[in-house]
């Protein structure tokens, strides 16, 4: 019986840590969103959707979720195109590409709190260092963080600045695998490098591209310590992404029973998301043996 056993004995301390940290909250957060509680009330009335109803009819939601949306189109995009392009420069084993792999993966390691604030200095309108980089062409100063056209920018920005080093290593690890035969083949054959890339390399590298496709829309759709720190949302909700809104809702407006319901709501379009680009991009998708 105990011979039996032993393999659930070993996953069952990773299953209890998924469970309290992962179905639990997920539990709850269901249970909160068709209820109406304020953090200080013991009474926790059953309201049903009137939470969803309340937010599907709020102007702000709307708002978060097409900021949220272009934020993750204007990002995710240049994240990977860059990740890739730099990838292809420093996937090789000599020591002056291993140090700058390891530079642009230090942002990816590095407290998304530290490196907003240094930003919020970089972008400063009064005394921030871009400013007075634009001051020597005789540029005036830029409200960066106080326009509503230039804030979201500003964010994008920041954001792929520090998710950027985690995708190039991932798809140096792709570019890796991809068997050297192919390369030489193209190379005897005539092939131009722009060449070889669209037609041996990009396509190879599909499931790498795939990944990071997932993850960082995922990633984008949860980024809320760079709008709390540089903008809190604003300016006039130009910067107000859903997570910093349910934030917002649950913790400044102490409403948990709306903050909760825009978490379901939030975790439900990322799932369906998520299979509508495997069923849309995964089929197109190749994995070699």
């Amino acid at each position: 019986m105990l011979r039996k056993l032993t393999p659930y004995l070993f996953v069952a301390p990773l299953m209890i840590f998924i469970a309290v940290f992962t179905y639990i909250p997920i539990a709850t957060s269901l249970n909160l969103s068709v209820r109406e509680w304020n953090f200080l009330s013991p009474d926790m009335p059953f309201v049903g959707f009137e939470n969803y109803q309340q937010l599907l009819a709020s102007r702000d939601f709307w708002n978060s979720l097409w900021v949220t949306t272009v934020f993750a189109v204007l990002s995710v995009p240049l994240r990977l195109a860059l990740a890739l392009a730099i990838a292809s420069y420093v996937a090789s084993e000599a020591l002056p590409s291993r140090l700058l792999r390891g530079a642009l993966f230090l942002p990816s390691v590095t407290s998304a709190v530290s490196i907003a604030v240094v930003f919020s200095w970089v972008f400063s309108t009064d005394y921030g260092m871009m400013n007075a980089l634009l001051a020597k062409f005789g540029v005036g100063r830029v409200p960066w963080l106080q326009d509503p056209q230039l804030a979201l920018g500003v964010l994008i920005f920041v954001n792929t600045w520090k998710q950027l080093g985690y995708d190039v290593v991932i798809y140096i690890a792709g570019l890796q695998a991809v068997p050297q035969e192919l390369y030489d083949a193209a190379a005897v054959d005539g092939g131009r490098r722009f060449h070889v890339f669209r037609r041996v390399t990009l396509p190879l590298v599909m499931p790498t591209t795939y990944f990071l496709l997932v993850i960082s829309v995922i990633e984008a759709f949860q980024v809320f310590t760079i709008v709390s720190v540089m903008t809190h949302g604003g300016p006039a909700g130009a910067t107000d992404l859903l997570v910093h809104m349910l934030y917002r809702i649950g913790f400044s407006l102490f409403d948990i029973g709306r903050g909760s319901a825009l978490a379901v709501l939030l975790f439900v379009f990322l799932i369906v998301l998520s299979l509508v680009k495997a069923r849309v991009i995964g089929r197109r998708v190749h994995y070699e043996a």
